[in-house]
């Protein structure tokens, strides 16, 4: 059924794509420098701010009383630095409405900007105030640093105009920084978001640069900070792993504030020293740490200023150092991997209309496996929109944000009772129409190839590097196409898995990364599905594609021999005018009996 010439012949593009990839690798631009020494943040004096700001406002849960004092306080503070006409700041506090771990709630985002010398562009400084947990001294760090940063730069002139943003929501689904590009008006060249710059438990990397989507920070950006830090702490940097670049690739899913500003178009990277999993709430502070860390900001802040416009550069990209290897070409090597594939699928869907084989009837079969994902994925949406999932924030919820207690555990109970239900009824649906439980075998990996395929094809235009999580789906299970290459039962349910590594990697990856277990990963793809950050099409791209790997599997493991059909059509299991009509198919031929 699968011709293996064509599929080996559509490799050549590939082998051309990996070249135009070769040729396509750069190198990491330089970073930004100041020659101005960054002495003048007052480590001592934020030290002791820091343990006072925690005593004053230990509650800080989003659009709660206490963060919206400690909103208060900042804008008061800023302001008594002086007007802008003076060299200080033109302070503003702007409310929205935004979804956190409170679930919708109005926050208050003070702004605070100080005119530069020159038409460029304006550099903005963010950090979030809010806390999940009581205390949370580290996270509240950011908020004493920016602080300091508005005295330093109440006190110098600039090229560039200076922003700070006090938010937020970053506790859970950054909603201040969501609403920041509409409330800024005018386009920053560049953003640094200070997260944890004080606790003492270091995780790697401690420059974020992820975004919401493919785009990722300028790389002078986070080349200038990082160079910033290098020179002034003493903690290994870190730089995100091969693996993680592409995991942020295929899927965006990312807690850092950084990420909705680059979503959003804002180049933007974030300071943060335990890593992207943020502090725990006992995580000890440092004054040396804080020290270091706000005269690196400083400094990065310095260079950006006197560096001019920031070119935008690459935003989709994998970082092999000292290399950069462009989204573009990373993109055209799985485009030129989908292609054999594809054409081995096709032409096997050819070959069985010519031979009369109940494809379409199969592709009915394959297309309802997506059925009881799909019905738990409108649950989810139904949930949401009930509001009795709870608080349903976007991007990638930390486990200690939202407790999986409450509303968020019966949501997710009920949601698998729901998809196990939907199986049942799958059963009687596939009675009901005529349809077996098990498929074709001699057309059904050809109908379940088919379906997949359009799958991956249709969310290219949406998600083009998601093709890495299909592609060894693609090419492995085209040995279930073929009835002559199909391995035994437990080799075919190896296979089936190996079709599925990527997205098993991709998915322990996160796990990992943000300390879920397995209810809470369940809960975040729900809170994914409940959030709107995979729309209802994308839920159905993604049923389909799940639909594909049940059906592989349910074509493992049916009989050899092709069951009854609805419509009572039998395998023709002998040759003839209808099966085969080559040549000695009806008995010799002449050149043969001559011999």
């Amino acid at each position: 059924m699968v011709n293996g010439r064509l599929y080996r012949a559509s490799f050549l593009p590939f082998v051309l794509a990996l070249f135009v990839a070769a040729f396509s690798l750069g190198k990491e631009p330089a970073p930004a420098t100041s020659q101005l020494a960054p002495n003048a943040f007052e480590g001592t004096r934020a030290t002791a701010e820091l343990p006072r700001l925690e005593r004053l406002f230990p509650a800080r849960r989003p659009g709660s009383p206490g963060d919206n004092d400690l909103a208060a306080y900042v804008a008061r503070t800023l302001r008594s630095l002086g007007r802008a006409a003076n060299g200080g700041f033109t302070v503003r506090a702007v409310s929205t409405i935004g979804q956190t771990i409170e679930g919708e709630r109005r926050l208050e985002t003070v702004i605070a900007e100080r005119p530069g010398s020159t038409g460029l562009a304006p550099i903005v400084i963010v950090a979030h105030r809010d806390a999940a947990e009581r205390g949370s001294e580290a996270e509240l760090s950011g908020t004493v640093a920016l602080i300091e940063l508005g005295r330093v730069f109440a006190a110098r002139q600039t090229r560039r105009a200076i922003i700070l943003v006090s938010t937020s929501g970053g506790s859970g689904g950054n909603a201040g920084a969501r609403s920041l590009a509409s409330l800024l008006g005018t386009q920053p060249d560049a953003a640094l978001v200070l997260g944890d710059v004080a606790g003492t438990r270091a995780r790697q990397p401690i420059v974020l640069s992820f975004g919401e989507g493919a785009q990722s920070a300028p790389l002078v950006l986070q080349r200038t900070v990082t160079a910033a830090i290098e020179r002034g702490v003493s903690v290994a940097v870190g730089r995100a792993s091969t693996v993680s670049q592409l995991a942020h690739l295929v899927f965006p899913f990312a807690a850092a504030e950084a990420a909705p500003l680059n979503g959003s178009g804002i180049g933007a990277v974030q300071l943060q020293v335990s890593g992207e999993s943020g502090p725990a709430a006992n995580t000890p502070v440092s004054g040396e740490r804080l020290t270091a860390f706000g005269r690196a900001a400083l400094e990065a802040v310095d260079a950006l200023d006197g560096a001019g416009e920031l070119e935008e550069g690459q935003r989709a990209a994998v970082v092999l150092t000292p290399h950069v290897l462009p989204g573009w070409a990373i993109a055209l090597v799985l485009y030129t991997l989908l292609l054999p594939a594809a054409v081995a699928i096709v032409d096997a869907a050819a070959r069985s209309r010519r031979r009369r084989l109940p494809l379409a009837r199969t592709v009915a079969w394959a297309l309802s496996c997506a059925a009881p994902f799909f019905a738990a994925a409108l649950f989810v949406v139904l949930l949401a929109a009930l509001g009795v999932m709870g608080p349903t924030p976007p991007g990638a919820i930390l486990p200690r944000a939202i407790p999986l207690t409450g509303s968020a555990l019966g949501a997710l109970l009920a949601t698998v009772l729901v998809f196990v239900l939907a199986w049942l009824g799958w059963l009687a649906l596939l009675r009901r129409v005529g349809l077996s439980r098990l498929p074709d075998v001699e057309v059904g990996g050809v109908a379940v190839m088919s379906v997949l395929l359009v799958a991956a094809a249709a969310s290219i235009p949406f998600a083009p590097y998601t093709l890495l999580l299909a592609l060894p789906a693609l090419h492995l299970w085209l040995l279930l196409a073929d009835p002559d290459l199909r391995p035994p039962r437990f080799a075919g349910m190896l296979l089936v898995a190996a079709g599925l590594a990527a997205l098993a990697a991709l998915v322990v990856f996160y796990a990992v990364h943000y300390g879920y277990d397995l209810p809470q990963l369940a809960w975040s793809a729900m809170n994914l599905v409940a959030s709107g950050q995979v729309t209802v099409a994308g839920a159905l791209l993604w049923s389909a594609g799940l639909g594909c790997a049940a059906g592989a599997a349910l074509l493992v493991m049916a009989p050899e021999s092709t069951p009854e059909r609805g419509d009572g059509e039998r395998k023709i299991s002998i040759r003839g005018p209808v099966g085969y009509a080559g040549p000695g198919s009806l008995g010799g031929t002449e050149s043969a009996l001559r011999r």
